[in-house]
Parts: C-alpha cells; sequence; structure tokens
C-alpha cells in the first residue's frame, strides 16, 4: 500500500487556519454562553468555577452577586487569581486540584513554564500519558469534588453553575456525578473536554458523550466549553 501524500507547505498553512477559526468560534460561543449564564445568576445561587486559573471567568461571575467558590491548584495561577479577587466578598478561593478522592497529587506543568507561566499555567495536568508537560511539577492538595457537590446539595437542594476545565481530570469527576445521581442537582454545567490531549482517553470521554448527551440537554450539560 502507498504511503498518503505528504501536505504542502500551502496544504499545512490552510490547514492551521482552519483549525485557528474553529478555535475562534467557539471561544465566541463560549463567550456568548457565559453571558447567557451570568444574566441569570444572583445573589443565593451557588457557583463553582473549577480551574479557574487567573481568574478570568471567577471575576465574571462574582459580578453576578452569586456566591462563587474558586478552584486553582497552580501556586502561580492561584497568586492571580487571589489579587483580581481580593475586593469580592462573595468569592472563596480554594488552593487545590479537583479529582474523586481526597488527597495530594503532583500538578504537572507543560513546558515552558519557566518562561511564560501565564501562557503554561492553563495547561497544568494531574494526568500523565498525555501531550505536553515537560515543565515539571508541583504537589498539590487534591478535593473530592463528588463528595463536596453532595454536600453542597444536601445543604442547598440546588448548585446553579459549574464550569469545569481542568485538564483531563473532569472525566473522572463527570463520571462519578453520572454515577452517583449528582448530576441532576446541577442547574447548568460546562466542562472543555481534553480528549485531544489524551489519545488513550478518547473511548471513554466518547461514551460518557453519548451517556450524557441521551439524557440531559446541553443547556444543562454542556461538554463543549471552549
Amino acid at each position: 500500500m502507498s504511503e498518503p501524500p505528504t501536505p504542502s507547505a500551502a496544504e499545512r498553512r490552510a490547514d492551521k487556519l482552519i483549525r485557528r477559526q474553529e478555535r475562534n468560534l467557539r471561544k465566541a460561543r463560549a463567550e456568548g454562553y457565559l453571558d447567557g449564564i451570568c444574566a441569570m445568576l444572583g445573589p443565593g445561587d451557588l457557583v463553582f468555577d473549577c480551574g479557574a486559573n487567573v481568574g478570568d471567568v471567577t471575576v465574571r461571575l462574582a459580578e453576578t452577586g452569586a456566591e462563587v467558590v474558586a478552584f486553582e491548584p497552580d501556586p502561580h495561577a492561584f497568586a492571580r487569581l487571589s489579587a483580581r479577587t481580593s475586593a469580592a466578598a462573595n468569592v472563596t478561593r480554594v488552593q487545590a486540584a479537583l479529582g474523586t478522592a481526597e488527597g495530594r497529587a503532583v500538578l504537572h506543568r507543560a513546558e515552558g513554564f519557566d518562561v511564560n507561566p501565564d501562557g503554561a499555567s492553563v495547561k497544568s495536568t494531574l494526568l500523565t500519558g498525555g501531550r505536553g508537560g515537560g515543565g515539571g511539577g508541583v504537589e498539590v492538595p487534591v478535593v473530592d469534588f463528588p463528595a463536596l457537590v453532595r454536600r453542597r446539595l444536601a445543604e442547598r437542594g440546588e448548585i446553579a453553575f459549574v464550569k469545569m476545565d481542568i485538564e483531563g481530570a473532569e472525566l473522572d469527576i463527570l463520571e462519578a456525578l453520572d454515577a452517583h445521581a449528582l448530576l441532576g442537582g446541577i442547574r447548568c454545567l460546562v466542562a472543555e473536554t481534553h480528549e485531544r490531549k489524551f489519545p488513550a482517553l478518547r473511548p471513554r470521554f466518547a461514551a460518557l458523550r453519548a451517556e450524557l448527551g441521551a439524557r440531559y440537554s446541553a443547556r444543562q450539560i454542556n461538554l463543549d466549553w471552549i
């Protein structure tokens, strides 16, 4: 069997431009979606920002008056998050990663973190075996997120909004939330999934998408955040 032809330089540039445009469109849709979410939030609502990074989304959520709990494990990003939200009495900042059990774990940083920590910190992950890495690691505490969701639902009856961008760790957490019938208590959840970063996990991501898509509307559970 003959090998497929190698793409030309022009074809590679065109493919890069197409992928960039697709990313820009996804980002625009996510920003519009967030506008709609923020319009429906207010004092008395509980919001979890999972993977808050330097606080771009946290700041938007805080402006609604909702109670915002922002989780960010990376010390550099957490310091930026804290500085930006220090005057917001309705924001609770938690310097921890999220998982399905309490403990501690290594947060793996992307290559180039030392040169550009703001840009690289968004790629930090608890998972190994994915694309990227090479920037060292730092040990961080891990919060059992499904257990936290269960406790807060018992206290309040509903969680208004969950934003989840945690570089692959979302798979275990979403599977656990589904297995323990906790997703129904969340008014709206958006997550960026990372099957492209972790090819070995693609079958599980596909199964999760099919399962949740069959039982929840995209307005309640949206796995295409940015």
